[in-house]
């Protein structure tokens, strides 16, 4: 149980994150540095316990790779959906009550794109930097992770929202950010990055199989 907790509490943060930086009087320019921080710190918080994904792709990419057992996958999706659920709650009816929000009108084929491309960067740096037998016991991979999301955010923000994590995805569009009818963008895109991530890894990594 304990390693849900976990997965629920790193997903919360990550999304009020999001949420706070991105509505209203956010941070701006800073948004992804901010949220690529709370990544990072929310991974060495809970890396040891959980393995820190707080982000469906990203279990189902470390499940493919063979490092996350198969009866954990689905009390992980729904530890972090909860998570995503909860933290749009606080925001929109806490923290950002009042603020304007209107939804993105996501370019579809630039956005499965853009989201196929940065969740599979991400769910790759995860596998190799925090399951490698390459990288074992190294100090960085939550820099590594955290500094994943941030480029993807300043590179394709604008164009997608930069989600990268179906959690994310369904937080955001719970908070207004995006129309629920773009949801499958995300949802495709991100699981397809996330199981195409771990095909590479085991191709280029075949020691570790």
């Amino acid at each position: 149980m304990k390693k849900y907790i976990v997965e629920l509490i790193g997903t919360f943060f990550l999304v009020l994150t999001v949420g706070c930086t991105s509505i209203g009087n956010g941070a701006g320019a800073m948004a992804p540095l901010a949220i690529g921080a709370v990544l990072m710190v929310m991974i060495y918080a809970g890396g040891y316990i959980s393995g820190a994904h707080y982000n469906p792709a990203v279990t189902l990419g470390v499940w493919l790779r063979g490092k996350c057992d198969t009866k954990d996958v689905i009390p992980y999706w729904i530890a972090q959906f909860i998570g995503a659920l909860a933290a749009a709650v606080v925001v929109n009816h806490c923290l950002k009550v009042g603020a304007t929000v209107l939804p993105m009108t996501l370019p579809v084929a630039a956005s499965l794109v853009s989201e196929f491309l940065f969740t599979f960067a991400l769910v790759y740096v995860v596998l190799t930097t925090a399951t490698a037998k390459g990288t074992e016991g190294n100090s960085f991979y939550g820099l590594a992770i955290g500094m994943t999301v941030m480029a993807g955010a300043y590179a394709v923000g604008n164009i997608s929202g930069a989600v990268f994590n179906p959690g994310v995805a369904l937080g955001v569009t719970m908070m207004g950010m995006a129309g629920w009818s773009s949801l499958w963008i995300y949802l495709v895109s991100e699981f397809i990055g996330g199981a195409a991530a771990a095909g590479v890894f085991r191709m280029v990594n075949p020691a570790d199989n």
